[in-house]
């Protein structure tokens, strides 16, 4: 599924009935710098609520959401903002790599170590079934964490940081949940980007 020209740099993670890629640093300083603030400038941030057990929450970080197919998850559907130029950027420098044609992509702004992501696998019935998840990370590194759906004792821990890309495939939204949580070592931005396959 994966291109492995980048074999020197990228690392396999061993998860059961998973198949997940980390490629350290693929966006070096300065270009991972300029995306940051790139992004922090021309991306319409916005909060905005979603179900959990079903009542309604805001979300406890910044969101975004571009392509050309519209997406749902936790009972919101977004409609997607048009592709610009640094989103493009990104997205023709990693689609070779995995390839695969993305026409949507979710954003994350985590403004300081308060805001966070909560347990959960990318499994929304509007992915197309078997692609893979592609996520890139700029600004401050965070915990990533992954475990089991079915033992949550099991776990794997990974630092992301400025200019990592994680690639996420197989069955590991089948059996794996992820989430980002809060630190109390972080006051600065974190931008995280999602890049998927929506059925039309």
């Amino acid at each position: 599924m994966f291109d492995r020209t980048l074999n020197a740099i990228c690392q396999n993670l061993e998860l059961p009935n998973a198949e997940v890629i980390f490629y350290p640093r693929l966006f070096p300083q300065p270009e991972s710098h300029q995306l940051l603030h790139d992004l922090l400038d021309r991306i319409e941030w916005k909060q905005e609520p979603i179900k959990i057990f079903g009542k309604s929450v805001m979300q406890p970080r910044l969101t975004a959401y571009y392509g050309t197919q519209a997406y749902t998850y936790s009972g919101v559907t977004m409609q997607p903002l048009p592709w610009n130029e640094p989103l493009l950027q990104i997205k023709q420098e990693i689609e070779p790599l995995v390839n695969t044609q993305f026409n949507g992509v979710l954003l994350n702004l985590y403004r300081n170590g308060q805001d966070y992501m909560g347990w959960h696998s990318d499994d929304e019935r509007n992915l197309a079934k078997g692609a893979i998840i592609a996520s890139v990370s700029f600004g401050e590194t965070r915990r990533f964490i992954l475990r089991r759906r079915d033992n949550h004792q099991i776990k794997v821990e990974l630092n992301l940081g400025d200019g990592d890309f994680l690639v996420m495939g197989g069955d590991t939204q089948k059996f794996w949940q992820h989430h980002v949580p809060k630190t109390a070592k972080s006051n600065c931005p974190r931008i995280n980007l999602t890049f998927r396959v929506i059925e039309q």
